[in-house]
């Protein structure tokens, strides 16, 4: 099929295609000189800032107006530190200290930090109500179940990002929290009414709005209160119907990766962003498991045929084209960071010359139930940590560092770790666990230990031979009856280790 070159232009404008390396790849370089508006960075393109700098300042050189995206959430889902671990806890934990001005700062730094490095749209904050405990998927990325609170941070997390220039983005729309499918490999289905969408879900996108965020992306999800077939990425009714009309925003629609199973699985990558397109998305992300030139050009040639064929208005696509130009426009004209001399310095913060919220809000997160009258804190003496590592979702990246055995060594030392995951788990290990920690202080970090019962099991196993353990949780507390002293962080991230450690060694 002979495709127009203009139809290709318009299709080069709405794709943000992702790439491997820590340099730019000839073909993007290309891609952007030609017309290309923008690109997705994982962390397999981040090594230090310096180096992050040159790489957006070689793509900005081919497309001064170029959108550069990330997913920097802080906390389990960071792409700036994911080779240590974040210096600022996720979402969850915010929600449960629930200052929002503490929130806007902790957001500001982020924006400071994206700015610095030349990244000028952030797909966060994570506004979904997380009413399912055992949501595979969002969990410790949502400020909480509560829509008012989450609404608030989520409102709060925009004024700090946004006030630096750059442009956030609200996710995952129409609400992915009252889930137990992860979209990466399934479609989730939310079978509230209207009216419970309205209450719940809806209502941090609506505030969202109200503050003036930037951009909202979209979730693979099958809202079936307004459409019973098509995910909300590919539905009209959700994303023209629910998110233009009912609820008025004018910003960019960005799909989440357009190659997760829930919307790729049936419709393949191309159809699937040809649909989401004509649904009413603006700019679709790829890239994050197909991360080449050829994939893109399939992409965009799908995208220029739907409109030969007839179905995607080519109407529809110059608008898409024309919202993503009016935010590299705003982004041009935002102001510069706000200083307000409240992030930095201070009788709280940290040692690693950061922005120092992060670690103010990862201690005030952290909160300790005491079982036992003689429960054994702060240790005496280097404990045993054993660390029970379970499989995480896609979003995270699987070898980034987090615990409480690390940071508490600094502290105590001479303490020693020991990380299982479940295929380490069998008959006899807690009896060697139980050796390994002999005359010693015995802790026990756990996450979201609710949802993985071989955890469970090895802890009540543990708990039973040695009633004064420590258990740290650092994922969502089901249970915070366990152990002689139960210390809950709220997350995962290295700070939240960092806390958790403090309180450990007793100087918290």
């Amino acid at each position: 099929m002979k495709r127009s070159p203009d139809l290709l232009r318009l299709a080069d404008t709405v794709l943000l295609p992702g790439f491997t390396g820590t340099t730019a790849p000839d073909w993007v370089r290309r891609r952007l000189a030609g017309g290309l508006a923008g690109v997705v960075l994982f962390s397999r393109n981040v090594d230090t800032p310096a180096q992050l700098a040159a790489l957006t300042s070689a793509l900005r050189a081919e497309n001064p107006e170029i959108l550069i995206g990330i997913d920097e959430e802080a906390g389990e889902v960071t792409r700036l530190e994911a080779r240590t671990g974040s210096s600022r806890p996720g979402n969850y934990a915010l929600g449960v200290v629930d200052d929002v001005d503490l929130t806007e700062r902790v957001a500001r730094g982020i924006g400071r930090d994206l700015r610095a490095v030349g990244v000028n749209i952030d797909f966060a904050p994570a506004a979904d109500v997380n009413s399912n405990p055992d949501n595979p998927v969002i969990g410790l990325r949502s400020f909480g179940a509560d829509p008012l609170l989450v609404a608030r941070h989520t409102a709060a997390w925009i004024r700090g990002l946004q006030s630096t220039g750059v442009a956030a983005c609200a996710k995952h729309f129409p609400g992915h929290g009252d889930t137990s499918v992860d979209s990466h490999h399934g479609v989730p289905r939310v079978t509230v009414s209207r009216e419970e969408l309205a209450e719940v879900e809806l209502w941090p996108f609506r505030v969202a709005i109200d503050e003036g965020v930037r951009s909202i992306m979209t979730g693979h999800l099958l809202v079936t209160a307004y459409d019973e077939e098509l995910p909300a990425t590919l539905s009209p009714r959700v994303l023209t119907g629910l998110l233009r009309e009912e609820l008025g925003f004018e910003g960019l629609i960005v799909t989440d990766g357009i190659e997760m199973a829930a919307v790729s699985g049936r419709y393949g990558l191309g159809g699937a962003s040809a649909m989401a397109v004509a649904a009413g998305a603006d700019a679709v992300c790829v890239g994050g498991e197909n991360a080449d030139e050829a994939t893109y050009e399939h992409i965009r040639a799908a995208v220029a045929d739907a409109v030969t064929e007839g179905r995607l208005p080519e109407e529809r696509l110059a608008d898409a084209a024309a919202r993503v130009r009016a935010l590299t426009a705003w982004q041009a004209q935002a102001a510069q960071p706000v200083d307000d001399g409240r992030d930095e310095g201070g009788d709280e913060g940290g040692d690693d010359g950061r922005d120092e919220a992060g670690l103010v809000a990862a201690r005030r997160a952290v909160r300790v139930t005491r079982h036992r009258a003689d429960g054994p804190l702060p240790l005496t003496a280097a404990p045993h940590v054993v660390e029970l590592a379970p499989e995480t979702n896609l979003a995270i990246d699987k070898d980034m560092p987090w615990g409480a055995g690390e940071p508490l060594g600094k502290l105590l030392p001479g303490t020693t770790v020991t990380r299982l995951r479940q295929p380490d788990v069998h008959n006899g290990v807690a009896g060697t666990v139980l050796r390994q920690a002999a005359d010693r202080p015995l802790v026990v970090v756990v996450r979201d230990a609710h949802r993985h019962p071989w955890q469970t099991d090895l802890l009540e196993s543990l708990l039973a031979a040695r009633p004064d353990g420590v258990v740290v949780e650092m994922g969502l507390p089901g249970r915070t009856d366990l152990g002689a002293v139960h210390i809950a962080t709220h997350g995962a991230a290295r700070v939240c280790g960092q806390a958790a450690a403090e309180v450990l060694a007793g100087l918290a």
